[in-house]
């Protein structure tokens, strides 16, 4: 047998191998944000619904790697050993990324392997209950009378918050109306816009429901497409489509993502595992009590996963650069 020949066989069959006893470690997902938030509770609770499917033994721990809008969390797997047991959960913000942080150390769509989305999170447009307004439309109206004297809370730049609060902006061609105000977290954020401090604020449906049904803060529209007809609390609230922004739909989704040059078997694993953990009836009810809707649909896969990320990383560019709000 000629010796390239010889290479080659001894090579598949070596990763043939290597994936069959995978994982042969501690499996870690790296989060880009602090212990007890949103994208940790959903990391959690996926490593939960994946150590099963993944074998009796598999140990899946989180790490909190948080700083920087994320990007601390997405160097560290991007230069991580292609293995399989060095995992990122991100959200929305792992594609605003090479718009906001324009001297980055990776490329979401270049250095990572898509391994499926998880989650789909609403987003509700908040004021503080010192402003003149209940409903949408009256909310609008004011923020154009007064936008110069209003100010627009957020937990960072890349949080799920600046996000929205920049598309909402941008769609309603507010972009220069009213001053951002940047917090770290959305801890602090809430708490100033529950005091009055500040105005307004755009955040998941996991850090505003208990805020909106306490009466501490009054909540005008949701982001989805349509009304959350399916949430108890929130199914009164029109949507931002609803109210004339043609096509605006934006949701917090979560995906996972392995270094780039990770084994094709073992991704495949990977992503075995996940279709396993999101048809898993805890896992659906937990995503559920944090406002959460598991993901169903082809964005589930690692192509339709790319496909999408490709879309969202365009469409937020053009906002980002819009807006001119950038991290670097």
């Amino acid at each position: 047998m000629k010796p390239i020949l010889a290479f080659a066989i001894s090579a598949v069959l070596a990763t043939g191998a290597y994936a069959q006893n995978f994982p042969s470690k501690p499996i870690t997902f790296v989060v880009p944000f602090a212990a007890g938030g949103p994208t940790d509770l959903v990391a959690r609770h996926l490593a939960e619904a994946m150590r099963k499917p993944l074998g009796g033994n598999a140990n899946i721990v989180v790490e909190n790697a948080a700083g920087a809008g994320g990007t601390i969390a997405g160097t560290k797997v991007a230069r991580a050993t292609p293995d399989g047991h060095t995992l990122l959960v991100w959200h929305i913000g792992f594609a605003a990324t090479t718009s906001l942080y324009r001297k980055q150390q990776f490329d979401p769509l270049k250095d990572f392997e898509f391994l499926g989305m998880i989650n789909d999170v609403p987003m509700t447009l908040l004021g503080s209950t010192k402003l003149n307004a209940n409903t949408y439309r009256d909310f609008e109206a004011y923020i154009r009378a007064n936008g110069g004297k209003l100010n627009l809370a957020h937990a960072g730049l890349g949080s799920a918050s600046h996000i929205c609060g920049l598309m909402w902006q941008h769609a309603v061609k507010l972009d220069k109306s009213m001053t951002t105000i940047a917090y770290r977290g959305t801890g602090p954020a809430m708490n100033d816009l529950v005091g009055g401090q500040v105005d307004v604020m755009c955040d998941q449906t996991t850090n505003t429901t208990g805020q909106i049904e306490a009466g501490r803060v009054k909540a005008f529209a949701v982001t989805t497409a349509q009304r959350l007809n399916q949430h108890k609390l929130l199914k009164d609230y029109p949507s931002l489509q609803e109210m004339g922004l043609k096509n605006f739909n934006l949701t917090i989704w979560h995906g996972l993502y392995a270094p780039k040059g990770t084994p094709p078997e073992v991704t495949k694993k990977l992503n075995d595992a996940l279709q396993v953990a999101l048809q898993d009836p805890e896992f659906i009810k937990r995503q559920e009590e944090l406002g959460a809707l598991v993901v169903t649909d082809k964005r589930k896969t690692p192509e339709g996963h790319r496909d999408f990320v490709r879309a969202e990383v365009a469409k937020l560019k053009q906002v980002i650069d819009a807006a001119g709000q950038y991290a670097d």
